[in-house]
């Protein structure tokens, strides 16, 4: 069976996510946190360089071996899940949401291949509280899941009215 056309377009979506979020920790890595510091870009935004070994949020950011093993192997077991599902799907935006998704957690999983750690580096703060620090992956993994659920929502019925209007049928059950 061949990958319908949205499941590439999801696919390219993936790769993009992961190439730009690659680029930009490349970026700050390599030449902004030269030497690691605060940039102050607005009154609201730094750049920052922070290490995460645990999951969303700083959770379990520890050195533990099982952090080092076992996150990246649920993240790529996920990943492909993931890319099962967006195989078979029918719809361009829940492809491209899974594709937001998988990239994000690849990129990110490169990271603790390649670091040890997720690179995370935009920090957003307000009246002295800080958001936690988060990269182009983890924002990518954050619009993905919103569309997902957005689509889980609202797509059912967006999709079967369509149905009808195209097969001229009345659709009692409204």
């Amino acid at each position: 069976m061949a990958p319908n056309k949205h499941f590439m377009i999801g696919l390219i979506t993936a790769v993009g996510v992961m190439a730009i979020d690659q680029f930009t920790k490349w970026w700050i890595i390599v030449d902004v946190m030269q030497p690691p510091r605060i940039i102050p870009v607005t009154p609201f935004f730094n750049l920052v360089l922070g290490w995460n070994r645990g999951v969303s949020f700083g959770l379990f950011n520890t050195n533990s071996p099982i952090n080092q093993w076992l996150l990246p192997g649920l993240a790529l077991a996920i990943s492909a899940a993931l890319l099962v599902w967006m195989w078979r799907v029918e719809n361009r935006l829940l492809a491209v949401s899974i594709g937001l998704i998988v990239g994000g957690a690849i990129g990110n999983v490169i990271d603790r291949f390649r670091y040890g750690a997720v690179a995370d580096f935009l920090d957003f703060h307000m009246a002295g509280v800080h958001w936690p620090a988060f990269n182009a992956a983890d924002s990518a993994i954050t619009i993905g899941a919103i569309f997902l659920v957005l689509d889980s929502l609202f797509g059912d019925a967006e999709r079967h009215k369509k149905e009808d209007e195209t097969s001229g049928t009345i659709n009692d059950e409204e």
